[in-house]
């Protein structure tokens, strides 16, 4: 499971480590960490060409760091400076001093590079990249290099997962003391890549609940009943699916896929598929309907290319957990607000349904 914590949580807890150690010392462990990452990933560091997007303050200085390091090893490292008179001043010095060079004109070198290290904002960033910067990340997106965010990928919203303007979507992530809600969050997780989490230090200063979580597939596993000897259909879980049409079909045979996949002894169809579902899953238990007297069931799953199909009131009517395909969901939040328009109190039937045992995808 990932834990992610809002950014003043983890600044919080910077500020408390910070107090115990030696000046810069977090900043370089990022920098370390987020070498080894690049360096992992380029497989070969001497000789590579690599660029960094520096932009002011800590990220721009853990960038700069890891370029250094990164140019010790041999590779050529330019520097693009996204406010050169606010580079990190320490990070910018070391970066000289390992033999990277800064560069006024960006594009040629990214054009070239086999890496690009993307430090032009950090947790603190709102509303987008700054236009200046914005073409700068369309050169190094449309480059053959991997890009690497620097903790998290410039322009997304740290806390919320947000994109409020452009950003710079990565093939890697590297992040530092603990992963940040935007990371786990559409639309801004389809901008991470693969993440790479470096431990700086920050574990015991963080509160031990975190302000978001998200389940791995092992986590998921672990959540799946195992069958013993003694399991029977029954006793395994009976889900039912009121699903598909006659126009959808398919949608009724993969809703009934994914419940048997997942683990379900048996499952129950009550739609307008039956052929299609049996030709498929000849296990299935099909039922004329309505769903209210298919037999009994541990979950319902309603809604997915179901059209104007009956059987939803019975469903979201019953004592069990119900998952509610999204586009169900609207047209019942629809519906509702006319009752509600029209006198009812316009808190029936499907919109309840997030607050309830219920789900909506």
């Amino acid at each position: 499971m990932r834990i992610a914590y809002r950014v003043e949580t983890v600044r919080a807890a910077e500020q408390e480590l910070m107090a115990r150690l030696p000046p810069g010392t977090l900043m370089q462990r990022a920098a370390a960490g987020l070498a080894t990452a690049c360096a992992g990933m380029l497989g070969r560091v001497y000789g590579a060409r690599v660029v960094v997007l520096a932009g002011n303050g800590a990220n721009g200085g853990d960038a700069l760091y890891a370029g250094a390091r990164l140019a010790r090893r041999g590779a050529g490292v330019t520097a693009v400076l996204l406010a050169p008179d606010r580079a990190h001043p320490d990070g910018l010095a070391a970066f000289l001093r390992a033999g990277g060079r800064v560069t006024d004109d960006p594009y040629d070198v990214l054009a070239g590079a086999d890496l690009v290290l993307d430090g032009i904002t950090g947790i603190g960033g709102h509303g987008g990249l700054r236009p200046d910067a914005v073409p700068i990340a369309r050169a190094a997106r449309g480059s053959d290099a991997l890009v690497v965010a620097v903790d998290l990928p410039s322009g997304i919203e740290a806390d919320t997962g947000e994109i409020l303007g452009e950003a710079l979507r990565a093939d890697a992530t590297v992040t530092f003391g603990a992963y940040k809600p935007g990371m786990l969050i559409d639309p801004a997780y389809a901008y991470t890549g693969a993440v790479r989490h470096v431990d700086i230090g920050l574990g015991p200063h963080l509160p031990s609940v975190p302000d978001c979580e998200a389940l791995q597939h092992a986590d998921v596993a672990q959540l799946l009943p195992a069958p013993t000897g003694e399991s029977d259909k029954y006793r395994r879980g009976v889900v039912g699916v009121v699903a598909g049409s006659a126009r959808y079909p398919g949608a009724a045979v993969l809703a009934v896929a994914g419940a048997l996949h997942g683990g379900a002894g048996a499952v129950r169809y009550v739609g307008h598929a039956a052929e299609a579902v049996i030709a498929r899953f000849p296990e299935t238990l099909v039922s004329a309907g309505p769903p209210a007297k298919a037999g009994r069931v541990q979950a319902w799953v309603v809604g997915p290319g179901l059209g104007d199909g009956p059987g939803v009131e019975d469903v979201l009517a019953s004592d069990v957990p119900v998952l509610v395909d999204a586009a169900r969901l609207g047209r019942g939040a629809r519906r509702d607000q006319r009752l509600g328009e029209a006198g009812d109190d316009g808190f029936g039937g499907v919109a309840d349904v997030p607050y309830g045992p219920r789900a909506a995808v």
